[in-house]
């Protein structure tokens, strides 16, 4: 059997050196401020050995709430012009900078998690940030669901930015209201690994229409040209909702809204499933069609506790047909690109959930199959953003802090766990 300390001291080592002392950025060039869910995840690999400092992260993120219970997906604690957008191209009006937009609720399944390692360190944390986890949880409830499933208003609140799942909904973004701007991704990662141009002007016009609006949430409800129902957020809120009402009924609190939300979520996912693909896939919420896409999205139906024998026919289909698993977009699709972001590089971070998933659900065949490829590509190429399927090349940035924690605290056969239940 290999020796992975190495690996782990080297994860290690990539966390500290993109810790700003209470939040940690995901990569210092390419994303040099908070963001949402990849602070959950750095928190759960802090967990692995320094509990105190992964309780901070959670902290100082929810600290960004808005009083709508919005957590947003970047917080801009530092001053300066080093991102694109910043925060005045948002224009929040918020005491913390921030984006208006969210990301998928992973922070609380990670407060569970890191809970579960030390209860005593963790319990007054936990009390102070069940409300706010639950606020947040509300603040999806109300905004964000078509039939029970969640909906992006935006491919960044997705977390899947320029995911083929988006393209025809994108369709209806008129780009006319984006004035010149200079790019900050394309000067940090070759423009071949990410989003396009045309992607990214009417990123900044669902940006434009939000800021003009106020952030209403109504008012963007009623005008919002982009609104589509999304496996990966309906299925981690679902997974996080189950985690908020185990946290409550720990804590002595009255979970019964929690689980009506649950039971919500779960009839919502339902209406994600696309009878001629067979399997899990993005909807549009305006129009009702469907994206047509088999993604790494759709596999995270496991992870939500939910069984599909059409998604274990896909997952054979897709994991014979590439080196490394799981890639984020079907290899079989015209619009499979194995080192354009989202387009069919396989994330480190989003096989953490899938495998966890697979195991907890009783795939350990399947299980075992991401654990490995995830492995071999960190073994081969370091703590890289996202990976080709076919040739396991490192790709986007490096030093990246989501994938080195989840090495520490999924894939180390020295410090990781096959499941987080």
């Amino acid at each position: 059997m290999k020796d992975h300390s190495a690996l782990d001291l080297q994860a290690m080592s990539v966390l500290r050196m993109n810790d700003r002392g209470k939040y940690t950025v995901p990569t210092e060039s390419l994303y040099p401020h908070q963001w949402n869910w990849d602070s959950a995840f750095a928190a759960i690999g802090l967990s692995t050995f320094d509990i105190e400092r992964s309780w901070t992260e959670l902290v100082t993120l929810v600290k960004g709430q808005w009083e709508c219970g919005m957590i947003p997906h970047i917080l801009f604690y530092r001053k300066g012009d080093d991102y694109f957008p910043g925060p005045g191209i948002w224009g929040s009006g918020t005491a913390i900078p921030s984006s208006g937009l969210t990301q998928p609720p992973v922070a609380t399944t990670a407060a569970r998690r890191i809970w579960s390692m030390n209860r005593r360190v963790g319990e007054d944390r936990m009390r102070s940030l069940y409300p706010k986890l639950k606020a947040w949880h509300a603040w999806f409830m109300k905004w964000r669901l078509d039939r029970g499933a969640v909906c992006a208003t935006h491919p960044w609140e997705s977390g899947r930015d320029n995911a083929p799942d988006w393209d025809d909904a994108m369709e209806r973004v008129d780009p006319a209201d984006t004035s010149i701007y200079e790019r900050h991704d394309t000067k940090c990662v070759d423009p071949d690994m990410r989003p396009t141009k045309r992607d990214y002007d009417r990123y900044l016009s669902l940006v434009n229409l939000g800021r003009e609006a106020g952030w209403d949430q109504r008012y963007l409800l009623d005008t919002n040209p982009f609104r589509v129902a999304d496996p990966a957020l309906t299925f981690i809120l679902l997974r996080a909702n189950k985690d908020l009402a185990a946290i409550g009924r720990e804590l002595g609190e009255d979970v019964t809204e929690v689980e009506a939300w649950t039971d919500v979520l779960e009839r919502g996912a339902e209406t994600l499933w696309n009878p001629e693909i067979e399997s899990y896939d993005s909807r549009d919420a305006l129009s009702g069609a469907w994206s047509g896409c088999v993604s790494s999205a759709s596999f995270l139906c496991w992870y939500a506790g939910l069984q599909s024998e059409g998604m274990e026919e896909h997952f054979r289909r897709i994991s014979d047909s590439v080196t490394y698993s799981v890639p984020s977009h079907d290899p079989d699709s015209e619009k499979f690109d194995p080192l354009r972001y989202w387009r069919g590089p396989v994330w480190p971070v989003v096989n953490s959930l899938i495998g966890i998933g697979l195991a907890e659900t009783g795939h350990d065949t399947e299980a075992v199959t991401v654990l490995e490829s995830t492995t071999e590509l960190i073994e081969r190429g370091g703590f890289h953003e996202y990976y080709n399927p076919h040739d396991g090349s490192p790709a986007g940035g490096g030093s990246f802090t989501w994938t080195a924690a989840i090495w520490l605290a999924w894939a180390s056969p020295n410090t990781g766990a096959s499941t987080w239940a």
